[in-house]
């Protein structure tokens, strides 16, 4: 079985992800930089502990909050 590391879905998340803070990097209300970029970490993050998840009803509760984080 291939490990969420293969999934293109993480794979683009985490892109994503590396893409939002640089973008951010140099903006000056930190308060909106933070809540954005850890949204943006959250998706990979919550795509790759659900794939980790033994049961689907678990795997399906991270996957749903990786899509609220895109929200």
């Amino acid at each position: 079985m291939a490990g969420f590391e293969d999934l293109e879905v993480w794979k683009r998340a985490v892109a994503l992800s590396a893409d939002v803070y640089r973008k951010l990097a140099k903006c000056s209300d930190f308060g909106f930089r933070d809540q954005i970029t850890r949204s943006a970490l959250s998706i990979p993050s919550n795509i790759a502990e659900g794939m980790e998840r033994s049961s689907t009803p678990d795997r399906a509760k991270f996957l749903d909050y990786a899509r609220g984080s895109c929200g």
